[in-house]
């Protein structure tokens, strides 16, 4: 991947769409937690401090990929409907590796590819994030 690449990444909790910016839509990678596949696999009546831990190690490994991926860019948009996107803007806010690539965060809600293609498209030809 190019680094001076421009990605946008919409995001929830349980999913993360990544698109590099481009005229046609197209998706790089899609990541998903894997919170909801341990809970299902794992004895019921665990209780509810194994379930914290397990909901906060899942978030964690999720939010690793992620920023695996945004290691090779230069500029990021972070969208979606819940807190996800600031919570993994808080991680990598607090990690040195990432001080040199520039993050956005915007609000969206759910979107179809094509819809998301034309929001990042939008944010990084704006005037305002140039």
């Amino acid at each position: 991947m190019n680094s001076t690449k421009k990605i946008g990444i919409w995001m929830d909790y349980s999913k993360a769409h990544i698109m590099e910016l481009s005229e046609r839509p197209h998706e790089i990678a899609i990541i998903e937690s894997k919170f909801e596949t341990k809970l299902h696999s794992k004895e019921k009546g665990k209780g509810e401090k194994y379930l914290y831990f397990l909901a906060n190690q899942c978030k964690e490994d999720y939010f690793n990929e992620i920023a695996n991926i945004i290691l090779n860019y230069k500029k990021v948009l972070l969208f979606g409907p819940t807190n996800a996107k600031a919570e993994l803007f808080n991680m990598l806010s607090e990690d040195q590796r990432f001080f040199k690539i520039k993050t956005y965060l915007k609000e969206s809600g759910r979107l179809t590819l094509n819809q998301r293609n034309r929001f990042i498209r939008q944010h990084f030809t704006s005037p305002v994030y140039k």
